[in-house]
């Protein structure tokens, strides 16, 4: 929300700029000109930042190796651990 009222405010300031520069204004027309155009830009393409960010880290969760039979489903299970958090889940493996 905040990010379209800078944007509209920066076109306003562009157009502002157009309309002095238009009127033989040049010096505040081609400021408000320039400062509204580097607005609107540095707000429109600021993300571009996040898509740079590394991967996420590597999943916390390993195998044990451990492997049994759930007794209610009947399935094989494998035990995995979270080495950040300590806990431990119970994954299927696919095999019956």
């Amino acid at each position: 929300m905040l990010r379209r009222v800078v944007q509209i405010a920066a076109l306003g300031l562009v157009i502002v700029g157009v309309w002095l520069l238009a009127r033989g204004v040049v010096s505040p027309g081609a400021q408000a000109l320039l400062v509204g155009a580097v607005i609107f830009l540095a707000v429109r393409f600021e993300r571009w930042r996040d898509r740079l960010k590394p991967s996420a880290p590597q999943s916390a969760w390993r195998s044990t190796g451990e492997r049994f039979e759930d007794p209610g489903s009947g399935k094989t299970v494998q035990v995995e651990y979270n080495t950040q958090t300590g806990e431990r889940r119970y994954q299927s493996d696919g095999e019956h």
